[in-house]
């Protein structure tokens, strides 16, 4: 099994970590690398082959994880001499992938099942499926709707809920068939053409543990209670600080 890692952002929310690390090596309990997390569960779920997709301070993240080898696993990468968002670089390495393949952000921690996710991938026939999570947001201010100059709702303090994206996805290579190599794409774009197109995404709902390290609250976060999560993020026998 295959999974593509987009490792190559410049993780500008993250300041001041980020000015000489890259997002994805960014310790967490003081103790591993985002990216070593991520490597040793795909290791563990059966996965054999990794794609990094790399640009800021890429150097660093070929240091870090080589060949693989050292997490079971064997690693290539591509690098892009110029942003390509976060499907753009999958165009150019298109014959290198099989058919079915996991693409996934480079700073997400979660229990995610990534090989049930591409298995109901290659079993549902859509072109892309996404891992979503529920998210509640709440609203700490009196919500009211208008019509002209007239209220017609309101509702103090309203809890909403969200399905959202968890930056992990599987992906076809024939969805991707008809895009050309060099150009910059986002996510976003790839699901709004694929809903323009008639050919709706499929989603994979997840409630277990998820977050996604953008923003220096996040990481403070994921560092408060790595500890509590350790085990159920890493596989048995990881060693410490390894």
């Amino acid at each position: 099994m295959h999974v593509v890692i987009m490792a190559g952002g410049a993780g500008v929310r993250l300041r001041p970590y980020t000015s000489t690390l890259p997002k994805p090596l960014v310790p967490i309990g003081e103790s591993y690398a985002i990216l070593e997390i991520v490597l040793r569960q795909l290791a563990d779920r059966g996965f054999t082959h990794v794609t990094l997709a790399i640009n800021h301070l890429g150097a660093l993240i070929r240091a870090f994880v080589g060949d693989g080898s050292r997490f079971g696993l064997a690693v290539d990468y591509v690098e892009e001499d110029r942003p390509l968002s976060t499907i753009g670089p999958l165009f150019g390495i298109r014959h290198r992938l099989p058919e079915h393949f996991l693409v996934m952000n480079g700073d997400v921690l979660t229990d995610l099942d990534y090989a049930d996710l591409l298995a109901t991938h290659a079993r549902s026939g859509a072109p892309l499926t996404v891992a979503t999570y529920r998210r509640t947001v709440k609203i700490d201010f009196g919500v009211l709707e208008l019509a002209g100059d007239k209220i017609t709702s309101f509702s103090e303090k309203p809890v909403l809920h969200y399905r959202v994206s968890m930056g992990v996805y599987g992906l076809s290579r024939s969805t991707i068939a008809r895009y050309p190599v060099g150009q910059p794409f986002g996510f976003d774009q790839l699901v709004l053409d694929l809903l323009g197109r008639g050919e709706p995404p499929a989603g994979y709902e997840f409630d277990g543990y998820w977050l996604d390290i953008g923003r220096p609250e996040d990481y403070d976060e994921a560092n408060r209670c790595f500890a509590e999560v350790r085990d159920l993020l890493l596989p048995a026998g990881t060693p410490a600080g390894a």
